[in-house]
């Protein structure tokens, strides 16, 4: 038997602070049918193709049937997923003005082919428009494939931010760090953002961003405070307890946190975090609302975002809080009119 201190370092974890997995020895398995089913529909609906021919966008994802998982074993990660998927298209001839509609069916999107040689078959209503069901069967599937890459980059990248856990650092490492005087400069060679050391060895980001929105910073503010609203933006129920203390929940889980801080109309301050992120790490998010005139401007700093994490956590604010809100608030203005 091996001396204390002396074993094999894959079954060591009394020394990492998550105390699990230590080196990616064991095998864990993560389900991205849910995650997946949205990030589908994300990058394929409202695909535009246009041509010499006419223009035709794809409409919803009307069938997704299947599942996908990530798995870790020994640091690597390993892929399974099948599709079945089918959409709606509509299009107008450019010369003469007719719509036509059809469909467009991926039968086996899986991990056993690539994405140049899975099938896509495109069909059509009765009628004519040929010419816009050939725009769709070249141009067409072209935007298509590129949207089935883009959907399997982000499973293999941003859905499996966290289950590459940090290895514990070297011997020799740590005491350099130890050692290191206290006086001397830090190098930021992470990002151009302050590098900061939050819990036991987890490098972390400060994320800062500015958005102008088309309404009142007391809209604004509701947005982010009331569950209908919240609702309404991100399409998925949500707990909101917009009190200090209270509780956040939003995307299925996927983001939690609480209130700390609220002054009406002003200012925002969330303990916030991404389920991918190592096991209760959050990240501070201070939200601040400007009146511009009609306008308003949102200025966003987001604190103790683990490094490897920085890219997902930027385009989580980007895609699915600040874009869906400008697409609410264009939805409320056109109700209005």
């Amino acid at each position: 038997m091996a001396k204390w201190g002396q074993g094999d370092p894959r079954w060591i974890v009394e020394e990492r602070a998550d105390a699990t997995n230590v080196n990616n020895w064991h095998w864990t398995e993560r389900d991205a049918t849910s995650w997946s089913k949205r990030k589908l529909k994300e990058v394929l609906e409202g695909l535009v193709v246009e041509g010499e021919a006419g223009r035709c966008e794809i409409g919803d994802l009307k069938h997704v049937e299947g599942e996908a998982s990530c798995n870790s074993r020994k640091g690597k990660l390993i892929f399974f997923y099948e599709w079945n998927l089918r959409l709606s298209w509509k299009g107008t001839v450019k010369e003469s003005g007719e719509k036509h509609k059809g469909s467009l069916e991926i039968p086996n999107l899986s991990e056993e082919n690539e994405v140049d040689d899975t099938e896509i078959n495109v069909s059509k209503k009765k009628g004519e428009g040929d010419v816009l069901k050939e725009l769709m069967r070249t141009e067409g599937t072209t935007k298509v494939r590129e949207a089935l890459r883009d959907y399997l980059k982000a499973l293999k990248t941003e859905f499996t931010l966290g289950m590459i856990l940090p290895t514990k650092a070297p011997v020799g490492q740590e005491l350099a760090t130890e050692q290191k005087p206290s006086g001397s400069p830090v190098q930021d060679s992470v990002t151009p953002q302050a590098l900061d050391m939050v819990g036991v060895k987890i490098p972390t980001v400060r994320i800062h961003m500015r958005e102008v929105f088309n309404s009142p910073a007391d809209e604004l503010y509701s947005i982010f405070t009331k569950k209908e609203l919240v609702q309404k933006f991100s399409k998925c129920p949500a707990v909101i307890e917009a009190e200090k203390g209270g509780k956040l929940q939003m995307f299925e889980g996927c983001v939690s946190g609480e209130y700390t801080e609220l002054v009406p109309s002003q200012r925002l301050v969330l303990k916030w975090r991404c389920r991918s992120w190592p096991e209760e790490h959050y990240a501070t998010v201070a939200l601040t609302f400007q009146d511009l005139a009609a306008q308003s401007e949102l200025e966003l700093e987001c604190k103790g975002v683990p490094v490897s994490h920085e890219e997902s956590t930027r385009q989580c604010w980007k895609k699915q809080y600040f874009e869906e809100i400008h697409i609410l608030l264009q939805q409320s203005k056109d109700n209005m009119e």
